[in-house]
């Protein structure tokens, strides 16, 4: 399983990424400091470090710099509220592998993980599955059903991407809230019930049965069986 390592000492930024991370299928170590982040990775190398910038005691500069220093090549995505050109040089010219200006969409945030592990090992997951009519391709974020590809906006492929990658598992809407939109979003269950109607439009139905189910009242879940593409 693919090991990710985040570095980020606000605690609710820390746990937002810690749960989609850990939703998305990766195993996840969080630390809140440069010098926690050296140690964590010593005893249990990560596969890529998600690195703030402004930590306390060791900021991020100086942890991707004992990295290279120590030939330590392990992908670093940098995360920092500066957005200034020589901050995104200084960070790249140390070894990043690519550098995310705070605030930032999870739905990029994940992109990136997942195209710089693409160039630097596989991923675990299957990069595309099916399920009934439907082919999905998760790089690229595209969802095709019958051949034709269907439009869905970044939101909607995220909501279904989390519904197919667990077929038959009930996601209440306080769980699709707290994956598919960002923390200083203010959705309500209402939100997410709106864009699931959205999706199972451009879905579509088979014999008038959605492909999403509602659970009683509790949330939604996936009701085909999903595979791999061989």
């Amino acid at each position: 399983m693919t090991h990710i390592l985040v570095v980020e000492d606000e605690p609710s930024l820390r746990q937002l990424l810690t749960n989609n991370l850990t939703f998305e299928g990766y195993a996840v170590t969080a630390v809140d400091d440069g010098g926690a982040a050296l140690s964590a990775h010593k005893s249990h190398r990560a596969d890529l470090i998600v690195l703030d910038l402004m930590l306390p005691t060791m900021d991020g500069y100086q942890v991707l710099q004992q990295l290279r220093e120590r030939q330590d090549s392990v992908p670093v995505l940098m995360l920092t509220a500066r957005g200034a050109e020589v901050d995104r040089i200084q960070g790249l010219s140390l070894g990043a592998d690519d550098y995310l200006v705070k605030p930032f969409s999870v739905l990029e945030l994940l992109a990136r993980i997942k195209a710089i592990l693409r160039r630097t090992r596989p991923l675990d997951r299957p990069l595309v599955l099916k399920s009934g009519p439907y082919r999905f391709d998760l790089p690229a974020l595209e969802v095709a059903r019958d051949g034709k590809t269907l439009v869905l906006t970044p939101r909607e492929f995220r909501l279904v991407e989390i519904l197919i990658t667990h077929p038959g598992r009930t996601h209440s809407r306080q769980e699709l809230l707290n994956l598919a939109w960002e923390a200083d979003a203010r959705p309500t269950p209402r939100t997410v019930d709106v864009h699931i109607a959205n999706l199972r439009k451009k879905l579509g139905e088979d014999e008038g049965r959605p492909w999403i189910a509602t659970v009683g009242g509790e949330g939604y879940r996936w009701t085909a069986p999903v595979e791999p593409e061989a």
